[in-house]
């Protein structure tokens, strides 16, 4: 669902961007305040886990392929706004220096893949775990109804800001993009349930950096996960994504402009010939810089909050 540039309209596009950035510097408001700095190395092991398990592509019906998001993960576990966090700096990091999404879009995505995606998870989680109680089938079918709606009503809003902008008809991109994403919906949610499970039972360790074997700490442990995932990246699907799909199947995938700059164009290396060893140098490069990017943010705000209180009491 990364929207190339050339799809949106600017009075749609430029709206978005500022939608984005308000309710992203309210997320690092909160996060920074409510969480504290133990915490923080386990918030940059899971943005650089859902930025490898990005350029897994897998396949769908009819030549599709579709990759986790991972927004309602991030949302069961840490809750939104460190969820709307984590996706902002994963999708800019993506569109700047993988040309993957356009700069103008960039908002949009973050609002589709980011922001809403975690508000629906989390409303769907809290609200069918307060009717159902906290039993484990409730857990496990929110965790799974979270995931899947996350993805569905992100595609949803990318048919909507297509038509408004003019792109293609809405009765015409609203059943194409949710039709397609239900499918690419239901991995989400198997794949939020099976991580959430597992990641749930040692969550309290990973909080207090409990180790492994005695030596390492778990968010270590999620680190070298994160690099078995970008080891198996070059075996990802090579079909097109949702969005790419219905771009070709409804004729308007012209409408996408080139990004304006490249560095590391579709997860590569630019003069490396081996292509899975580019692939995989990008995905380590890549996961490497959204596990800095979020301490970074979140490391930078609280010292720069205990400053000024520092310089309100003098």
């Amino acid at each position: 669902m990364h929207i190339p540039d050339g799809f949106l309209s600017p009075s749609v596009a430029l709206p978005l961007w500022g939608v984005s950035a308000g309710i992203g510097g309210y997320a690092l408001r909160r996060v920074s305040r409510e969480l504290t700095e133990r915490e923080t190395p386990v918030i940059g092991v899971v943005a650089a886990g859902i930025f490898a398990a990005q350029m897994l592509n897998f396949p769908i019906a009819g030549g599709t392929s579709g990759h986790l998001i991972g927004t309602a993960l991030a949302t069961l576990l840490f809750g939104p706004w460190v969820a709307i966090l984590i996706m902002t700096c994963v999708l800019s990091l993506q569109a700047l220096i993988f040309q993957d999404g356009g700069l103008i879009a960039l908002g949009a995505n973050i609002f589709n893949m980011g922001i809403l995606g975690a508000l629906v998870a989390y409303a769907i989680d809290q609200t069918l775990r307060g009717i159902w109680g906290d039993r484990r089938w409730a857990r496990t079918a929110a965790a799974f109804l979270a995931g899947w709606a996350a993805v569905v009503m992100g595609a949803l809003a990318t048919g909507l800001e297509l038509a408004l902008s003019g792109l293609v008809p809405a009765n015409v991109v609203l059943p194409a993009m949710g039709g397609i994403h239900a499918l690419i919906g239901v991995v989400e949610g198997l794949i939020t349930v099976s991580a959430v499970t597992f990641l749930r039972t040692v969550r309290g360790e990973l909080m207090v950096e409990r180790p492994v074997a005695g030596r390492v700490p778990l968010w270590v442990a999620g680190l070298a996960l994160t690099l078995l995932l970008t080891l198996l990246a070059p075996l990802a699907s090579s079909d097109p994504d949702g969005l790419e799909r219905v771009a070709e199947d409804l004729g308007f995938i012209q409408a996408a402009r080139p990004p304006a700059f490249e560095l590391l164009p579709d997860y590569t290396i630019p003069g490396l010939s081996n292509r899975s060893l580019a692939v995989i140098l990008a995905g380590i490069l890549g996961a490497l810089m959204a596990f800095g990017l979020v301490i970074v943010l979140l490391l930078g705000w609280r010292s720069r909050q205990r400053e000024r209180v520092s310089n309100s009491k003098t």
